[in-house]
């Protein structure tokens, strides 16, 4: 089994005739992905990759019928119309692969998706990829079989660049990943850590869930009460980066939008909670494989 994408998943890409969209409708092909369509308004009647070009989902959608994920590779000025016009046609999931989006924006696109209960992974996520069955997303880039391999280990992590570090580090060990999923670490994101852990809890494939936190925000916190209350009865290990930050000034920003030193909670609550609460909290990342294999 699989979250969010397998091998039968309908893929449409808007901003497909750019830079970021073109490489990603290759190497989505190349992994068997059913990139059925691109949207670039202006650019109908073109083709990347023997994909047809529309210059509206509504086109797209009469001539190719349904999609089950719009991937929004647009510039972050454009991307609120991009995904405005996505959960309009009620596409069950939007993947917003865009960065730098105006916060205002983000609060706007998740407002929508929530009325009408249409699914947002993002913005600023490197996608999903259940090895073996498909991708959406950069995430893996090219060469996916280079990191990830197919096994009983959910991954969530709130930096795209991790997924990969995550999924070498476990497929090293001898293991594989169920699904592994990029949530994104702007401050507002759709689906985040709860919303993936309650994912995982549902999928038969998956026995541990692997979740890599940050300083800054809450969404450790109350993933935490999922577990306390029962909601998730899988093991999960949490490994969280950025524990030196404690020492810096508050509000520091880290790289990430959402990264900021001492906001909703600090880092010693968030591990005490965890543990309070039944997640194994890795102290070193290169321990994360032995937790595994315990938790197994």
């Amino acid at each position: 089994m699989a979250i969010l994408v397998n091998r039968d998943t309908r893929v449409l890409i808007q901003g497909v005739t750019g830079r970021s969209g073109t490489q990603v409708t290759g190497e989505l092909l190349d992994y068997g992905m059913r990139v059925l369509a691109g949207v670039t308004p202006g650019k109908g009647g073109q083709e990347i990759e023997a994909v047809p070009v529309f210059n509206s989902i509504k086109e797209a959608v009469e001539q190719i019928g349904p999609v089950d994920v719009s991937m929004v590779y647009v510039p972050p000025l454009l991307a609120y119309e991009a995904a405005i016009e996505a959960i309009e046609a009620q596409i069950p999931l939007i993947h917003i692969f865009a960065e730098k989006i105006p916060i205002f924006d983000t609060c706007r696109i998740l407002s929508m998706a929530a009325k009408k209960n249409v699914r947002v992974l993002g913005p600023a996520s490197v996608g999903a990829i259940s090895p073996g069955e498909g991708k959406i997303g950069s995430i893996g880039g090219p060469k996916p079989e280079a990191v990830f391999s197919k096994g009983p280990v959910g991954v969530v992590s709130r930096s795209g660049g991790m997924c990969a570090e995550l999924g070498l580090l476990i497929s090293n060990a001898g293991l594989g990943q169920s699904t592994v999923v990029g949530i994104g670490g702007d401050l507002l994101i759709g689906m985040d850590l709860s919303d993936v852990l309650l994912n995982f809890e549902a999928d038969a494939q998956t026995k541990v869930v692997v979740a890599f936190g940050e300083v800054g925000g809450s969404q450790e916190i109350e993933a935490s009460r999922l577990l306390k209350n029962g909601q998730v009865t899988k093991p999960v290990i949490v490994f969280l980066a950025g524990t030196f930050a404690e020492s810096l000034p508050k509000d520091t920003s880290l790289g990430h939008a959402g990264a900021i030193v001492g906001l909703e909670t600090t880092m010693k609550e968030k591990i005490k909670t965890l543990k309070d609460c039944g997640a194994v909290v890795a102290e070193k990342f290169e321990d994360i494989p032995l937790l595994i294999k315990k938790s197994l």
